[in-house]
């Protein structure tokens, strides 16, 4: 019998592999794409090794090295944000590709895209890669504590369209995205309760890039937001939002388009044990724990069925050849592809999905593929698959190409693109070859 995946029951329990979906390099694979932005091959053998539960166990929780490699990069990234260009970005790129927990990573891009906080309208690298730390540093804990957080920062409010100028900040039409996008979703509040909101964020001002409070601009008579009455001020705001049921429902359905489909449209029953979690003791870190381990993230409606965004793609190419690469020369070249880190295109982030893909952006991407795995160029061939196969003893039965299409694709190729003709010999360029296949743009 197919299992109903809007039965949430089924959709939540941990999956255990069987006859009709075993634990094989294709699922170990698109685990490592999803939560690591892609795996080696000794991280791929030891997943097969060791099984789904255990290799999720060591993607959630932090190495001990974790704390130490973060302070070390933000310092990294602290002091090319002190100056205009892609430093900044360059440093996180090379972070996602280095740090023992790639999953942090992934989900401090996911509130990056979920805030949609732009240096278009902020104007300052040190403010957006101060924003970033903000995410990383809670957006595996609570999302009160997250949203508080996101909510001191002048980038933040900014961005929402206060003026640095050390007057009253903050517009109704501000709060409304507060609460549409940011917490409850669309059309889960009234009027009412965003101009109650409003008043709850009086006495907060941008002044000389700094979020100061203004005793005497602060409105403290009592407001009535969401049903709840009293004198709110932000914490109190934050709170109430981050608490309501909707917040939950909002983020659950963001998280599950982001780590499982595209395309997914969950129903709210569906969403209501993970949703639960979210607004709940625990957390986004328990939320996307319970996500990766479950039968819903390892089914077929799972699998491959997102578009990779440009940096997923570059990393799904850095990070299974275990090497390193000129990352001030990647974010440029992300940025062509149209994904500039400190700029996504709207308050709603980057659209995601089919709008990543059409004849311009494979033609970019393609060549971003040949530049990252030449010989010479941008590059400098730092990447090296002939290398990487000879590692592991796969480079002289034929070349490294049997491994390629198992570390790339999980040897899920169509017989034409099989056949020994396709694709040039060279290992650099059959693999430059195989990331510009259909198969790999799908993550």
């Amino acid at each position: 019998m197919k299992p109903d995946l809007n039965d949430p029951a089924w959709a939540w329990a941990p999956f255990q592999p069987d006859a009709a979906r075993p634990w094989d390099l294709r699922l170990a694979a698109h685990l490592y794409r999803r939560a690591a932005f892609g795996g080696t091959w000794p991280e791929l053998q030891r997943a097969l090794s060791e099984g789904p539960q255990t290799t999720i166990e060591k993607l959630v929780h932090p190495t001990p090295e974790t704390a130490a490699f973060n302070r070390l990069y933000d310092d990294y990234e602290n002091a090319a944000a002190a100056s205009a260009g892609y430093g900044s970005q360059a440093w996180w790129l090379r972070r996602m590709i280095e740090s023992p927990q790639p999953l942090q990573e992934q989900v401090t891009l996911f509130w990056h895209n979920h805030f949609g906080i732009s240096n278009v309208h902020v104007k300052g690298n040190a403010s957006l890669c101060r924003h970033t730390h903000i995410l990383r540093q809670h957006g595996l804990g609570s999302f009160e504590a997250l949203l508080d957080a996101v909510l001191a920062q002048p980038a933040v409010w900014i961005c929402l369209g206060a003026r640095d100028n050390g007057k009253r900040s903050l517009s109704d039409s501000s709060v409304r995205i507060v609460m549409d996008q940011y917490t409850l979703g669309p059309g889960r509040c009234s009027d009412s309760d965003v101009r109650e909101g409003t008043r709850a964020l009086t006495g907060w001002i941008v002044s000389q890039g700094e979020l100061r409070f203004v005793p005497g601009e602060y409105d403290a008579s009592p407001k009535r937001i969401l049903d709840q009455e009293g004198d709110f001020d932000r914490k109190a705001l934050v709170r109430i939002l981050a608490k309501q049921p909707a917040t939950g429902n909002w983020l659950a359905r963001h998280l599950v388009r982001w780590f499982v489909s595209d395309t997914a449209k969950p129903s709210d029953a569906l969403l209501a044990p993970l949703a639960k979690q979210l607004t709940g003791e625990g957390g986004t870190s328990k939320a996307v724990e319970m996500l990766l381990r479950s039968n819903l993230f390892f089914s077929t409606e799972a699998y491959r069925q997102k578009v990779r965004s440009p940096v997923e793609l570059a990393l799904g190419i850095i990070r299974p050849l275990e090497g390193r690469t000129g990352t001030m020369q990647l974010a440029a070249d992300l940025a062509r592809l149209g994904q500039d880190l400190y700029e996504p295109p709207t308050i709603r982030g980057w659209a995601g999905g089919l709008s990543w893909i059409n004849p311009l952006t494979m033609l970019g991407r393609a060549k971003l593929a040949e530049a990252l795995l030449a010989e010479s160029g941008a590059y400098e061939g730092k990447l090296d698959p002939a290398a990487v196969a000879d590692r592991h003893g796969h480079l002289a039965k034929d070349g490294g190409r049997q491994f390629l299409v198992d570390l790339y694709l999980q040897g899920e190729l169509g017989s034409e693109a099989r056949s020994e003709d396709a694709g040039p010999a060279d290992p650099r360029r059959f693999a430059a070859h195989l990331a510009s296949l259909p198969e790999f743009q799908l993550a």
